[in-house]
């Protein structure tokens, strides 16, 4: 059996879907955009979370699942162009810095889930000038967490958008063990794509890495926890990330390489009234 509980912390409203023994646990806060702060499986925690940066709504959050929405990555100069107009977009777009709403949870026998809703509004239409609808169900089952999202324009002309999450897993390892089928991947720190075998060390490395993943399936090793990541077509990157002296390392399903916005090579167009529905899922193993 399994179950959703509330919380008040430091101002904030938390969702905890559980099962009965609480020996596996997700944990959301939709007004810090939407971000799921918790993931844990057989008693283990398994998300990296400076709360400090959760509690400041002035900071973005170092740790959870940060959404992405409507890009991924940065822009160059924290502008872009779109039919004569230049526009500024903050780095990693608009969701993950305005709240969400609950719309609806639901738990029984063998899951629990949580669906939330951001919108657009006066606000966000000054940096992103489209009509949309995004809603996102977490759902807890057993040692799985699936994440369906759904992407829709509501407004009359095509909608440019490259989602993505930013998950922060738990490592005091830099040394990352992967199984994909990747054979090579771009290095951001120095501009250079190299061969790919088995296994990368992102000790030192400030900014990221990127792999392209064709069959959109992953497995990772990081100390002790074995992570499985499945994806839907949509999401062809899986992009690597840490901090200097940070217990983690963002393993990142993205749509397009950071910059799309104004490349516009790799962009999914949504047509007025037509959603995308895709999905991501994480297994600890």
């Amino acid at each position: 059996m399994y179950k959703i509980e509330t919380y008040e912390e430091q101002s904030f409203t938390m969702y905890r879907l559980s099962n009965v023994d609480d020996t596996s646990w997700l944990t959301v806060c939709p007004e810090r955009g939407g971000i799921i702060i918790g993931y844990g499986v057989e008693g283990k925690e398994n998300l990296y979370l400076n709360k400090e940066t959760l509690y400041d709504r002035k900071q973005n959050i170092r740790g959870g699942i940060p959404i992405l929405f409507p890009i991924s990555g940065q822009l160059e100069s924290g502008k872009y162009e779109w039919q004569g107009e230049s526009y500024q977009m903050p780095n990693h777009g608009l969701a993950r810095i305005h709240p969400w709403e609950v719309i609806d949870t639901t738990f029984d026998e063998e899951q629990a889930s949580i669906s939330i809703l951001f919108e657009s509004s006066i606000g966000t239409k000054d940096v992103f000038p489209f009509d949309f609808e995004v809603i996102f169900t977490y759902t807890l089952k057993q040692n799985q967490l699936f994440i369906h999202q759904s992407y829709r324009n509501l407004g009359k002309k095509d909608m440019p958008i490259y989602p993505g999450l930013h998950p922060y897993f738990k490592t005091k390892s830099k040394k990352l063990s992967l199984k994909t089928d990747a054979t090579t991947y771009y290095d951001y720190n120095d501009g250079i794509t190299k061969e790919f075998t088995d296994k990368i060390d992102m000790e030192g490395l400030k900014e990221a890495i990127v792999l392209e993943n064709k069959h959109q399936q992953l497995d990772a090793q990081l100390e002790e926890t074995a992570l499985h990541m499945e994806t839907a077509t949509e999401f062809q990157y899986t992009v690597l990330w840490t901090e200097k002296d940070k217990d983690f390392i963002c393993i990142e399903p993205w749509t397009a390489k950071t910059g799309e916005l104004n490349r516009k090579k790799e962009l999914i167009m949504i047509e007025p009234t037509k959603s995308l529905d895709t999905w991501v899922s994480f297994q600890v193993v």
